[in-house]
């Protein structure tokens, strides 16, 4: 039998062990690291970073109502009913290779991954292709079906776009397979500390604050532009900051609203730059305890409204169970709030071409045939 020294020995080079292995773990290249240096002195001079952290334009409570530790306990341990789809999601893979460059369009790859044609330029938003929206492989496994697209299903693109760092919009092994495939990378501020030691080309890099145009030619402009959310990779909160982009070139209009809740910051971005030929807005992963940093549908709804989108496509949803919601709920809760709105609401599955500005172009309820 192990008396008291022998015991408080053991638990000592088990308590060391573990601290050393969880040193490892989160030292992985996929964690990144905080930032430094130059950065870090751009960040503190940002009018959006004060306090410590980056804040959102308008004050908001971050926490998570009950309780961060009783809502990570329900997301592991509770019951999984209806949370996912019962068969594989039904998608419609394109082969990007092979879209026209000339025609405007948008692939959505499930979740927040987008591809869009727009005025001969390639552009690629989010891209997850991991199986897994986390570290570990065993949380936020992607629906079965869900997963269609691969690095090598990407031709070369002229604008990779990122909007924060959270696993499911910064994915490790995605952006290292496209690394010599993308022309130009856009991020928020402090983002460009995951390029850099990850080994990217820094020229290439452009890393900008809110409200910052972009020109990337002559005919290409790429808008930074605000979102109420929230940043981290199990490192320090709000670090780095959060966003939402818009692309504009001579003959369209594009938003892609990037995670966040519901605030005025709409208004003014269509005040500013709209209407949009198309608004891409997230639609998923919401909840009532946490319903200042990602859109209620109805929200999503009233927010298109506020940019002046001629066209809405959904996004954050179809992939990944990041919520407690019905894995359908956000496309049935979505077309009910989009009825009477002066927009028309498009449901492609994943992976089906969407051709930006043809009223012509019908879709499904497709998410009905999973029932």
């Amino acid at each position: 039998m192990m008396n008291r020294r022998q015991f408080l020995k053991a638990m000592g080079i088990g308590a060391a062990g573990l601290a050393l292995g969880s040193t490892y773990y989160v030292n992985r290249p996929e964690f990144g690291r905080l930032p430094t240096g130059m950065r870090r002195e751009r960040i503190l001079a940002s009018p959006h970073y004060y306090d410590g952290q980056f804040q959102n334009l308008e004050p908001i409570d971050q926490t998570v109502k009950g309780g961060e530790a009783k809502a990570m306990a329900e997301f592991l341990f509770g019951s999984s009913e209806g949370l996912k789809p019962k068969g594989r999601m039904i998608s419609q893979k394109t082969d990007l290779h092979s879209l026209p460059l000339d025609e405007d369009c948008v692939v959505w790859m499930g979740h927040s991954s987008l591809y869009l044609h727009l005025g001969g330029y390639r552009i690629l938003v989010d891209p997850v292709f991991s199986s897994y929206a986390s570290p570990a492989f065993f949380i936020n496994r992607a629906f079965d079906g869900s997963n269609i697209y691969a690095a090598a299903d990407i031709p070369p693109v002229d604008v990779l776009v990122l909007s924060h760092d959270h696993w499911d919009h910064l994915d490790y092994p995605s952006v290292m397979a496209l690394k010599d495939k993308a022309k130009h990378i856009i991020c928020p501020l402090g983002v460009g500390e995951y390029f850099e030691q990850w080994g990217f080309d820094m020229a290439r890099v452009y890393e900008e604050d809110w409200y910052t145009a972009i020109p990337l030619a002559g005919d290409l402009t790429v808008h930074v532009l605000p979102s109420q959310h929230f940043s981290g990779r199990l490192l320090k909160r709000n670090q780095t900051q959060w966003a939402g982009f818009a692309f504009v070139t001579p003959g369209r209009r594009v938003y892609v609203s990037g995670d966040g809740g519901y605030g005025s910051h709409f208004r003014h971005i269509g005040e500013v730059l709209g209407p949009f030929d198309l608004a891409v807005m997230e639609n998923g992963q919401y909840n009532e305890r946490w319903a200042r940093i990602h859109l209620m549908p109805e929200e999503a709804a009233q927010a298109a409204v506020d940019v002046g989108a001629k066209a809405v496509l959904s996004m954050h949803n179809g992939k990944f169970a990041l919520s407690r919601h019905p894995w359908a709920e956000p496309y049935q809760r979505l077309s009910a709030a989009s009825i009477g709105k002066p927009y028309r609401l498009l449901t492609p599955k994943i992976g089906e071409a969407v051709r930006i500005g043809d009223d012509r172009q019908t879709f499904s309820a497709w998410w009905e045939q999973m029932a």
